[in-house]
């Protein structure tokens, strides 16, 4: 009988913080730190967290983005630190790189007038050389992810002997990724008398058998269900065609006046198709997705954080640890594939107290997901209505009648633009005409394709009842019987008939059993890292070929298979995290008893294969090379 590893359980509920950072016992340094980034109370979580850690406890947090955890672990691992001694007295792992670089610029900031406090952050992508030299000349605190991390300490460039504090920072996602080895492996490599810190959005059998082997009587600090999507975060969601999508997310900038703002889309190929759009509208637009180099992601995020970019568009892998303040809202371009990402991507609005806004575009086939989010989070998101083209031109028209005033009012030299009215008279032009010339200019509005269209669903059933039979031919969705026929309809087959012994709705994997399975038992759930929003195929018989592989993909054969219990997500997971690949670009994945073929992008196939060679899947060291 496995003995009970939480000694204590801590359960956060929202609401108005009592204590303040000077009654947490901590050093002047850090409250000087804190005071000048604007903090006076601390968040639920570092409330409670923060007192066990410093006492020397293992602590268990069990938080979300956005409710301050980086700080939570960050500032008792700051004071703990003796700056006397240059090698590593504290580790940090964080499942990807952007998580590890915005994990160590908070704490530079906790740490600025901590003097001789050094700290290093290293992870795949960035110079190993220049890890290595900052390493040898003794570092207090180190950041990274995994593979980096036992990457040095293969190399002996990274030495764990007198670490005396060890923090997994989301390790939920550390472990869906495929690191579970890893970290086993880097916690087994460190002094025994240390103290472990592990935060986690969750609390999985593979967490809590972490727990179980590398904690000692642990505390559990918790913030309750109810803190997962913050009151103050206002969360709507609107029905529209897919094609109408950037119109719709242009006419809500431009209603709420937004000035920093996310956009999250499922896909890269999306992330650059948005960005253009947007650019071509004329809105500071950019990308962040997993085929930037580290230099351009860090160009990115420093024109975004300062404000040079208004508007950040990003797959949820790539904006994994993004962390910026006042972003006025979050625009969910794709509804997530996974409920949790929801929360993680509306959590980087609304922080600190302030209000936020979070937008969710929801094309017909992905009303079901949405459903599963407000299920998931206990939140009922409302319906919005889109604004019209009117809405929009008539708020043009009303802040340049109050920008006109104020330089009226504000300015003592408009005379010296008397005579370019006259000289526009001149030119055999009215008044009227001048004026409203002007105005377009300084609008800048005009009509588009969708300037006079209904862009709801709404329309579109009103098309269906215009063009003929709502349950006839429908032109171009591969539907061509009546309602209780064999409608073919791509994913899900015929209503009522034989859906290929699948018993799930369309977008849902073939590997989970069936719809009426609880989120929390057996079923499968789909892969973190973002299968294709028409539905990635998974199949179970063994008796079929492999199906027939697409353009541009290179089939792989990998040596484990049904027998080892591999899901989807495991596949997705560790070639996503180990090649740093982003999981929407693989493609079909067959499941078979002994082996699987996964589809990757052509381009990337040989460093999946590199990478991936004599790794681990679920504890199973893997085979993999291109198929025959």
């Amino acid at each position: 009988m496995t003995p009970e590893i939480i000694e204590q359980e801590i359960i956060v509920t929202p609401g108005i913080p009592q204590r303040t950072f000077a009654d947490l016992n901590l050093s002047d340094e850090i409250l000087q730190a804190v005071t000048e980034m604007g903090f006076v109370h601390p968040s639920p979580i570092q409330a409670e967290a923060i007192p066990p850690i410093l006492a020397g406890r293992d602590v268990i947090g069990q938080a979300q983005t956005g409710t301050g955890k980086t700080a939570a672990f960050g500032i008792p691992a700051i004071n703990m630190i003796d700056v006397a001694e240059r090698h590593p007295q504290v580790l940090i792992l964080c499942p990807t790189r952007e998580l590890a670089v915005q994990v160590s610029e908070e704490i530079r900031k906790l740490s600025k007038f901590k003097r001789g406090i050094r700290i290093e952050a290293i992870y795949g992508g960035d110079s190993i050389d220049r890890q290595i030299k900052s390493l040898k000349t003794g570092v207090h605190i180190v950041i990274g992810t995994p593979g980096r991390v036992m990457d040095h300490m293969e190399r002996r460039t990274l030495k764990l002997d007198n670490v005396r504090m060890m923090i997994l920072d989301e390790a939920d996602e550390m472990l869906d990724m495929g690191f579970r080895d890893d970290i086993e492996s880097i916690l087994e490599d460190m002094p025994e008398e240390r103290q472990t810190i592990l935060f986690s959005a969750t609390m999985s059998k593979p967490i809590m058998t972490i727990t179980q082997r590398f904690q000692k009587e642990p505390v559990l600090v918790k913030v309750v269900r109810n803190e997962l999507t913050a009151q103050n975060i206002e969360q709507v969601f609107f029905e529209v065609k897919p094609k109408a999508k950037v119109e719709v997310m242009c006419r809500l900038i431009d209603m709420h006046n937004l000035n920093l703002l996310l956009v999250f889309c499922n896909q890269k190929k999306r992330v650059d198709e948005i960005v253009e759009d947007l650019q071509v509208r004329g809105y500071q637009a950019e990308g962040l997705h997993g085929d930037l180099r580290q230099a351009q992601r860090n160009n990115v995020m420093s024109k975004f954080r300062s404000g040079v970019t208004n508007i950040l568009v990003a797959t949820d892998v790539a904006a994994r640890g993004i962390d910026v303040d006042n972003v006025d809202a979050v625009i969910n371009y794709d509804i997530p594939l996974d409920e949790e990402y929801y929360v993680h991507r509306i959590g980087r609005t609304g922080r600190a107290g302030k209000s936020g806004k979070a937008f969710s575009l929801v094309g017909k086939d992905e009303k079901y997901r949405l459903r599963e989010i407000q299920n998931y989070t206990k939140v009922r998101i409302e319906k919005g209505v889109i604004p019209s083209f009117e809405d929009i031109v008539g708020l043009r028209k009303a802040r340049f009648i109050e920008q006109v005033k104020q330089s009226i009012e504000s300015s003592t030299d408009l005379n010296l633009y008397d005579d370019l009215l006259t000289a526009l008279h001149h030119s055999g032009f009215s008044t009227e005409q001048i004026v409203s010339a002007l105005v377009k200019r300084g609008m800048g509005i005009e009509k588009n394709e969708f300037s006079d269209q209904n862009l709801g669903h709404d329309d579109d059933r009103r098309e269906r009842k215009e063009g003929g039979s709502r349950f006839g031919d429908r032109g171009g969705r591969g539907e061509s019987t009546g309602r209780f026929g064999d409608r073919s309809r791509g994913e899900s087959g015929s209503r009522f008939g034989d859906r290929g012994g699948r018993s799930e709705g369309p977008g849902r994997f073939s590997e989970r059993g069936t719809r009426g399975e609880s989120r929390f038992g057996d079923r499968e759930r789909t892969p973190r890292f973002g299968a294709r929003e028409e539905g990635r195929k998974f199949e179970r018989d063994d008796n079929r070929a492999p199906r027939e592989q697409e353009a541009n993909m290179t089939r792989l054969f990998v040596s484990v298979g049904r027998r080892d219990f591999i899901r989807p997500g495991d596949i997705v997971g560790a070639i996503a995290g180990e090649a740093n690949i982003p999981g929407s670009s693989i493609g079909h994945i067959d499941i078979f008893d002994k082996h699987t073929y996964v589809d990757v992008p052509r381009d990337v196939a040989n460093r999946v294969v590199d990478v991936m060679e004599g790794n681990t899947i679920k504890g199973k060291r893997v085979q993999i090379e291109v198929a025959r």
